[in-house]
């Protein structure tokens, strides 16, 4: 593999130095961000900043986010079947058996995540999403509660140009059909989205069969030079089966087996484990420029969710409601040789939710056995000033006062009045600093809190009690980095290192009974390094044979151990904190060739992971390489239509993506799907 590797950067660098023409020295579109209220140039940001832009989605599997996201540098995302997702940015997956957790989601606008700390990630279609910003470590400054980081997406058609009209069709391995249809128009002041799509697959291994139905619509009404009306709406219908953790011995005869029968308990086909899920999202902003120095924006947002899980020891369904708002108002002042901006703004939300839990009689419902509600109120004031000296200082000082708490009530088995359970209430800062040293180099530091209360699913974990002892946990964020780019952007680097402390950790465990319930315990060191590079070793031209050659490259490296962490007798302080590898590296090769065929190659090294606390068992490290080429623009009669086809593994690696930790009877693994394929078409009708 390494000699494949060698061969191709050599073969690809002969054609870049001698396709060396005047094409090359073609200055290429800078990279602008908005992290936090404004635009800038990616270059002068305080913080280490991930990007995924319209391109880099196109270019992976359409699926899944799981390979896209794996790309940026300090997040892991995980897949235990079709459909379920896992994610971490700078941390340890321990606090999520399933979903998100201590990472704050935003799509556009509108918080996706709850006041329970729960985010339905996979509820959102790839197809309706334009861009995704990962920002690294806590930002809890302006974001609220959240100890690993925040992402921003921005759905599809938010900045619609011009009247569009696309159809996308793809098939693939293990039954895999995916179909979705977007429409953008365009009305003088008033612009829409429409945008649908679905997907199914039977899945690699037995009982992984998904099915998801999605339909979303965007609306803009610049109603005013200085006012717009922002209004966003989806539904989300989303099955998936999951086969369940194997031990190691059933992972080696037959990774393709979902957890068998065992002792007193069922197996994944007879309890019909899976997830249903319908979601229905909506959102309403209004941002109104008052003057060239006051702004002023309102968010109003709210959601309910219909949630089924048959499992192997019981069947819960719940009923989540979320209503909430976001406002802020900002300043800006102009000063000769510097742009001062201050934010000082609100989020509010609340969520409840109904846990009802029945007997799960071999996939049918049987007699309810418990029943609570909760309650869940997240409140946070923040403030964010930026200082901008000369263009080259910019200076990010930013806080919030966060209010939460719960409030719970029983009804069945035992009827407990409502009670409530308030926290702290805690002061969450940030202060950051970049100098731009000239226009290819900047440097920055920056120091934040991370806070993180325990959500309601972990509050009231699959064990059915109601853990009123579970304390937020917390810590301090310390880095530095810098970002090097040539001036005709043909080169980008991002380098950042960190170090995390965080204290009173939120940790998953499991009874007798395999049901899971979480603790606090101890904390963990977080030493890191994340490196970014884009080099484009052909710009993008209309001349040579190679029409544009850009190679990526994402390195992580966390030496990330527990800190005073002690699970009942045992004493796991300094080992390596669990489900976190030491080194991932993720490059790319990006190839343009005439008449718009294109080539695209992604290898993905993760080293071994410890998958108990003791770190007694491991994953295997692991290669995985896929890769994808298409045709742009295959005209049939004036259709515009793209084919592509693509592979993943095409090594045929052996390896779990989404392990259990720390599980019972050793069933750590979820085998991923071996070599596999895909293929396509897109029709795509524009009008200017």
């Amino acid at each position: 593999m390494k000699t494949f590797f060698t061969a191709c950067f050599t073969m690809l660098c002969f054609l870049s130095i001698a396709q060396t023409k005047q094409d090359t020295t073609r200055k290429l579109e800078e990279v602008v961000i908005r992290p936090y209220f404004s635009t800038e140039p990616l270059l002068r940001s305080t913080g280490s900043i991930g990007l995924i832009n319209q391109a880099d989605l196109e270019k992976q599997p359409n699926g899944s986010f799981v390979s896209v996201i794996n790309t940026i540098s300090g997040v892991r995302m995980e897949e235990r079947s079709p459909g379920s997702y896992r994610l971490s940015i700078r941390g340890s997956l321990l606090r999520s058996p399933f979903g998100i957790r201590n990472v704050k989601i935003y799509f556009d606008d509108f918080p996706l995540t709850d006041a329970g700390g729960n985010t339905y990630f996979n509820a959102l279609d790839v197809s309706a999403t334009q861009s995704i910003q990962v920002l690294k470590g806590p930002h809890g400054n302006i974001f609220g509660a959240n100890s690993g980081g925040v992402i921003l997406v921005q759905s599809t058609g938010s900045t619609p140009d011009s009247t569009a009209l696309s159809l996308k069709l793809e098939g693939g391995s293990y039954g895999t059909f995916r179909e979705n249809l977007s429409l953008n128009k365009r009305f003088n002041k008033y612009s829409f989205n429409i945008t649908q799509a679905y997907q199914r697959s039977d899945g690699y291994r037995d009982h992984s069969g998904m099915d998801r139905k999605y339909f979303q619509t965007t609306h803009k009404w610049d109603y005013a030079k200085n006012a717009a009306l922002k209004a966003l709406v989806f539904y989300s219908d989303l099955h998936y089966n999951t086969p369940g953790g194997l031990t190691a011995e059933q992972y080696a005869l037959n990774p393709k087996l979902s957890r068998p029968a065992g002792g007193i308990f069922k197996s994944a086909i007879e309890q019909n484990a899976g997830i249903y899920s319908k979601t229905i999202y909506g959102g309403i902003s209004h941002d109104w420029q008052i003057n060239e120095k006051f702004k002023h924006v309102l968010t109003v947002f709210s959601t309910y969710t219909d949630f089924k899980n048959p499992f192997i020891t019981n069947y819960e369904e719940r009923k989540e409601f979320t209503i909430g708002l976001r406002s802020y108002v900002e300043y800006q002042q102009r000063l000769t040789d510097a742009n001062l901006k201050f934010n000082l703004g609100v989020e509010s939300m609340q969520t409840s939710t109904d846990f009802d839990n029945y007997a799960n009689n071999s996939s049918l419902r049987g007699d309810l056995t418990v029943a609570d509600q909760l309650k869940a109120r997240s409140n946070f004031a923040f403030a964010h000033f930026t200082a901008d000296f000369f263009e080259k200082w910019l200076l990010e000082l930013s806080g919030s006062a966060n209010f939460y708490g719960y409030g719970y009530e029983s009804s069945f088995p035992v009827v407990v009045a409502k009670k409530t359970n308030n926290f702290n209430v805690q002061f969450v800062p940030r202060a950051a600093l970049s100098y731009l040293v000239d226009p290819r180099l900047s440097l920055r530091a920056s120091v934040s809190k991370g806070y993180s209360p325990p959500t309601l699913s972990e509050v009231r974990a699959s064990d059915n009690v109601i853990n009123v002892d579970l304390q937020p946990e917390q810590g301090w964020n310390y880095e530095t980095g810098l970002k090097y780019k040539t001036l005709n952007s043909r080169l980008y680097i991002d380098l950042t290192g960190f170090f995390y402390n965080l204290k009173n950790a939120i940790v998953i465990r499991t009874n007798d009974g395999g049901s899971d319930y979480f603790i606090n315990a101890g904390g963990t060191k977080q030493w890191g390094l994340e490196s970014t590079l884009a080099f484009w070793a052909i710009p993008v031209n209309s001349s040579n044979f190679v029409r544009g050659l850009q190679f990526r490259n994402a390195y992580t490296l966390s030496h990330f151990k527990f800190d005073e962490y002690q699970a009942k007798t045992a004493d796991y302080s300094g080992n390596n904190l669990t489900g976190v590898p030491k080194n991932v590296l993720v490059s790319s090769i990006d190839v343009q060739f005439p008449k718009d065929f294109y080539a695209f190659l992604q290898h993905n090294f993760t080293s071994q992971i410890p998958l108990n606390d003791a770190n007694t068992v491991y994953a295997k490290k692991y290669h995985l390489l896929q890769a994808k080429i298409g045709w742009r623009n295959l005209r049939i009669g004036k259709t515009p239509i793209e084919l592509f086809i693509g592979a993943d593994n095409l090594l045929n690696e052996s390896y779990s993506l989404g392990n259990d930790l720390n599980a019972m009877g050793g069933r750590f693994f979820n085998a991923a799907a071996k070599r596999n394929f895909y293929g396509g078409l897109a029709v795509r009708f524009s009008k200017n």
